[in-house]
């Protein structure tokens, strides 16, 4: 088969900075290639127009374009006969979307068309309770309704999703995969009473309960320290740093048990996670947090939120533990538990590593996506 992918992000240096998305399509595609099928990925509002390979994988790098009027319009019909194109002279079997923003609206593709959800920008409103825009929602929707299959990383995305739009299609749920030989425990030593947060400083990923939670902590384990590595994020309320709005929330006397690292390159955030005794990620909006996965695979215990796509991740009490982000006791408490038991945040982190090979590895991933597309190309 043949399979390409649409995305406005991907991770590599000629690109625009990538998050979970570019990584998650990265991580398929390169296991597809692994398995012998032939893929093209096109990456759109880009630098430059350019072709390339990565890696086994097509890249079409296409550069962004600029529209007196109707950009949202002519954007999309110049990338439809641009990829068209392709499909005819390639000879591409399928081609995957993303939900977000509804890219692929207004396009007519020749070929099937799969939207994977990895959270649109109306599943991410309604989890964060704020008004999405009213021609975001449109073009998402008639996105959705358009595709001719759907797929989601996660079911609550797909149940939630489905309630948003008002959607009657089924969806299948495949997760994003990780590779478990890139992401394993380091040799570097657990530092203890070490807490870790990584990802974006922001709102919507529980950032701003972690203060409150934090000097429960330090008030009964003065030996704890909190770090924080990721990019700081102004804070979508408020308009403010969400840094600032953290420190205001701690308590004067603990300002000196916290750490902003800011943002690390991937190696450097894998030795953070490697000297975390507990990893803290309580976040209120994910479709499938891949943080956690990654935290998992590298043997770490966590205690995270208890939100929706909790339970298709964690095994509560088994790989750590999962907890409502506003019940700063409660999540204290699990902290501190896990920080004074080290035989059992052991236990758990191998626990943690078995659940991300049973259901995030990529060997196991990437046979249900080949029999997804085998499916959707025979049909």
């Amino acid at each position: 088969m043949h399979i390409a992918f649409l995305t406005p992000e991907y991770p590599h240096p000629d690109f625009n900075r990538s998050g979970g998305l570019g990584t998650s399509i990265k991580n398929l595609a390169a296991s597809l290639v692994q398995a012998g099928e032939t893929v093209t990925v096109f990456v759109y509002s880009q630098a430059q127009d350019r072709e390339f390979e990565d890696q086994g994988v097509q890249i079409h790098s296409i550069a962004k374009r600029k529209y007196k009027f109707a950009g949202w319009y002519l954007h999309r019909k110049f990338l439809q006969r641009y990829i068209n194109r392709a499909i005819l002279l390639h000879k591409i079997d399928l081609l995957e979307a993303p939900d977000w923003t509804g890219i692929i609206a207004l396009m007519h593709i020749k070929c099937p068309l799969i939207i994977r959800l990895h959270g649109s920008d109306g599943y991410f409103c309604y989890l964060e309770n704020r008004k999405q825009k009213p021609k975001n929602r449109w073009f998402e929707r008639r996105a959705l309704k358009n595709a001719d299959h759907i797929l989601s990383v996660s079911a609550y995305a797909a149940k939630l999703t489905k309630e948003i739009f008002n959607l009657i299609k089924d969806i299948q749920v495949i997760p994003n995969s990780i590779d478990v030989e890139r992401f394993r425990p380091l040799e570097a030593s657990e530092i203890p009473n070490r807490i870790l947060y990584y990802g974006s400083v922001i709102r919507k990923k529980g950032v701003l309960e972690l203060p409150k939670i934090c000097n429960l902590i330090f008030e009964q384990n003065p030996d704890a320290r909190l770090i924080l590595a990721g990019n700081n994020v102004n804070d979508v309320f408020t308009g403010r740093s969400t840094q600032e709005l953290f420190i205001e929330s701690v308590r004067p006397e603990f300002h000196r048990y916290i750490e902003f690292k800011g943002l690390l390159a991937y190696d450097a955030v894998q030795e953070e996670i490697a000297k975390a005794a507990v990893v803290v990620l309580p976040s209120f909006a994910e479709a499938l947090p891949m943080t956690w996965i990654e935290a998992m695979a590298m043997e770490k215990a966590l205690v995270t939120s208890d939100i929706g796509w909790a339970n298709e991740v964690m095994i509560d009490g088994e790989t750590g533990y999962t907890v409502d982000p506003k019940n700063h006791e409660n999540y204290a408490d699990a902290v501190l538990k896990l920080l004074d038991a080290e035989a059992l945040r052991k236990q758990m982190g191998v626990n943690a590593r078995n659940q991300v090979i049973d259901k995030f590895s990529t060997q196991t991933v990437v046979k249900q996506n080949l029999g997804f597309y085998k499916d959707v190309v025979k049909a």
